[in-house]
């Protein structure tokens, strides 16, 4: 079965027969949980096989927002309130036992996703943290210091390369300047390329990942009239170009009310712009059909980028 450009996410706590009859003949990238397919570690690993056993693709990417502190998709296992990234950030420089702390929540996380038959989780985020109380990304951010950032994240990402898991770094090119949540509004930064270059953009620049996520955001000062997700000029300019970005390109969920489209628009826009895939969050089979008959396979950049993700799984199963 061919592969296609999109990660859906499914509606409950096992795959039901309009999902199973969907995916039967349309296979995605990959598929991505959340706190809605989640009630006890059993029933995740019997979702994630069932996943697997579909598509058979014992490698077949499950993906999950599993970042710590308010995005905890476990809040039914496990508590992780105090341990946001803002939290080890802030400990990083002053706590002689920082690694044995940050060690040990990583590999709390690593374990639960390995027992469940996760492989990728959607961290780090690498945007800078904003004191302004409003800002939509806070307390996920490690630091408004870049060197912070950049040094937990690498660390982060070579943790679970270690532990034979993938990473998605976000929101690029940078989403913690503004205080507007996509998730209901465009945010948009007016802020200009030489200073983004030197703050928000710089963490980017430096991080490596097989995939990256990116931010429904308009940069008023680079492309007044698209977000960076639909932007040509960002995604090839800024993105490809100037941050380096070798790796997979997935868009945010293409269901945020910052994308103004319906979901076929919002999916062409940012397919057109440069994204190598679609995110599609809200399990509705109904916009899922819709979305199978207009997204295409992937290219071929995205699957030798995918056998790599893969065979970094294949050393540690």
């Amino acid at each position: 079965m061919k592969t296609h450009a999109i990660i859906f996410g499914v509606n409950g706590l096992k795959l039901n027969l309009k999902e199973i009859d969907f995916f039967k003949s349309y296979k995605p990238w990959g598929i991505i949980l959340f706190s809605r397919n989640i009630d006890n570690l059993e029933q995740v690993k019997n979702l994630t096989y069932s996943i697997r056993e579909l598509f058979k693709d014992n490698n077949y990417p499950i993906l999950i927002d599993q970042e710590g502190g308010k995005v905890n998709r476990f809040r039914k296992i496990i508590n992780l309130d105090k341990y946001n990234a803002k939290y080890f950030g802030d400990i990083y420089k002053n706590d002689k036992t920082f690694y044995l702390k940050f060690n040990k929540f990583l590999k709390i996380n690593i374990s639960i996703l390995k027992h469940c038959g996760i492989n990728i989780n959607t961290v780090p985020v690498l945007d800078l943290f904003n004191e302004n109380k409003k800002s939509v990304i806070g307390n996920r951010a490690f630091s408004k210091n870049n060197k912070i950032v950049i040094k937990l994240s690498k660390y982060l990402i070579n943790f679970y390369k270690k532990y034979g898991l993938g990473t998605v770094t976000k929101h690029i090119p940078g989403h913690g300047c503004t205080n507007i949540d996509s998730h209901f509004s465009l945010p948009k930064v007016g802020y200009s390329f030489d200073y983004l270059k030197k703050n928000d953009f710089k963490a980017f620049k430096e991080v490596n990942s097989y995939l990256s996520m990116t931010a429904h955001i308009l940069y008023e000062k680079l492309d007044i009239n698209n977000c960076a997700t639909q932007s040509k000029k960002i995604i090839h300019d800024i993105i490809r170009k100037y941050l380096k970005f070798k790796g997979i390109l997935m868009s945010d969920d293409i269901c945020m009310k910052a994308l103004s489209g319906g979901i076929i628009k919002n999916a062409k826009l940012s397919l057109d712009a440069g994204c190598n895939l679609l995110l599609h969050c809200s399990g509705n089979i109904d916009e899922m059909r819709k979305l199978s008959l207009i997204v295409p396979e992937i290219d071929n950049f995205t699957y030798k980028i995918t056998e790599k993700l893969k065979a970094n799984f294949n050393k540690f199963n």
